[in-house]
Parts: C-alpha cells; structure tokens; sequence
C-alpha cells in the first residue's frame, strides 16, 4: 500500500553502493505533494523487504524472483579490485582474474557476486560483511572484488581499485511486486526511464500541474485578437465603381 487516499505516500528502498538522488529529485518536482520515504536496506535483505511490504519499490541488485518481481534493468557496474595504495597492482591501469590467482581474496556472506568459483587464494575467514572486508583490506591481509559503487562507498585514503575486465558485473535494477503495480510506482518507472511530464507512455499530469496548465488554456482563450490590417482593395484594369451617395436634386 502507498498510504491512505488522503495522504498518499511513496517508499523507495535502495541498496548500498545504489544512488538514488537524482530521481528523488525530478519526483519531488512532479510529486511535490506525495512524500518519498527512502528505506536503506542491504542487498540480501531487499526481496525480503518488498515481499513484506515495508517499501513500494526498491533499486536492487539482480538476479531477482521474477515469478514474483516485475524488474528494469538500470545499469551495469565496473567491477574492481580493492587494494592497498602501496600494492603491485597499482602500477597498472586494469587487470584480469588471472592476475589475481595468487592473491588472498576475501569472500565477504554479504557479497553481491554469484560466483562459480572464487578468484584467488581463499582468505582465513569469511568476513561478516563488506565494509568487514575492506577493514581486513587495509589491515594488508587480503584484496577484495567488488562494484566500483561500493568501493567509492567504503572508500578510504589508504587504499584504491583497479578495474577487473574479466569478472562478474552487478547489475542494478527498479524492482517491485508485479501484483502491487500502482499508480506511484508507474509514476517512479516513468521518471526513471526518463520520461517527461507530457509523454504519453506516462501517467496523467498531476493534479496541480493540470489545473495550472487549463488556466493557462483559458487565459489564452479569453484574450482578445489583435486587429488585423484592412485588406486594401484589389485593382483592376477598369475604372473605380463611383461611391454610392445621397443623390442630388435637380433644379
């Protein structure tokens, strides 16, 4: 549910390493009068969340449900490697997995990657989670594979990424129930793919914005036309028809 008729409301949840201010920002300028509430949720626990309800729609990472999930695809990260400042890895510009087949890399519960097989020497542990990892990363015990968002999102001064041209990528995509599809989600699909206020693909204009828009039709409607020129008359070769007048008396 989106809230009561009387105060609806929208609830968007959104994973880490996920930045969703653009689009609030264009819903706040159409919406101005339906709140969006952001719910922060980690990547495991966003299914979850929007099966119970607790958020109309969500950026999330695929794979999702989709016997249960309606899904569009966002966009498709870099992945990188996260690594000490001082680290060999750093005199290049990008690397494969192959070049880190003799390196510890940690494989955090919370990873966001479905991988077949690990790159990398397996760490002592599994780290609980991600920001866990990149502590352990910095400690100078291990390296860690992730999208580059999470890397800018847990970034710190001594340590950087390269990019790893060969490894999984984490898609992110809007997700929702495909039985609660409503009005506000249909309006939250629109401004994320872009739409404007007047396509047709879209919902109608807001209540506001179309109340607005028919007193601008209105005004227009009620203002008077400017005069045109008096068409001047068209000569021809035969001589001026004489003004019509009171005709004279004759003496």
């Amino acid at each position: 549910m989106t809230g009561s008729e009387e105060s609806p409301s929208f609830r968007l949840a959104y994973v880490p390493g996920v930045t969703p201010a653009k689009w609030v920002k264009t819903w706040n300028e159409r919406l101005p009068d339906v709140p969006l509430a952001l719910v922060p949720v980690p990547a495991a626990e966003a299914p979850g969340v929007l099966r119970a309800g607790e958020a109309d729609a969500g950026l999330v990472r695929l794979p999702v449900d989709r016997t249960f999930f309606s899904a569009i695809p966002l966009y498709t990260e870099t992945t990188v490697v996260v690594v000490p400042k001082d680290h060999l890895i750093t005199a290049v510009d990008e690397i494969t997995l192959a070049d880190l087949a003799d390196e510890v890399l940690f494989h955090p519960l919370d990873d966001v990657f479905d991988w077949d097989s690990p790159p990398g020497e397996p760490a002592f542990e599994r780290p609980a989670t991600t920001p866990d990892a990149i502590e352990l990363v910095a400690a100078n015990v291990g390296l860690l594979v992730v999208p580059q968002s999470l890397a800018r999102l847990y970034h710190r001064k001594d340590l950087t990424y390269r990019p790893v041209t060969d490894a999984p990528q984490s898609s992110v995509a809007l997700s929702w129930p495909e039985e609660a599809t409503t009005d506000l989600v249909e309006d939250f699909i629109g401004i994320v793919r872009g739409r404007t206020v007047n396509s047709t693909r879209g919902r109608a204009k807001p209540p506001a914005e179309q109340q607005r828009k028919s007193s601008e039709d209105a005004r227009r409607k009620q203002q008077p036309k400017s005069p045109g020129r008096t068409p001047r008359a068209r000569t021809t070769g035969s001589k001026p028809t004489p003004k019509r007048g009171k005709p004279r008396r004759r003496s």
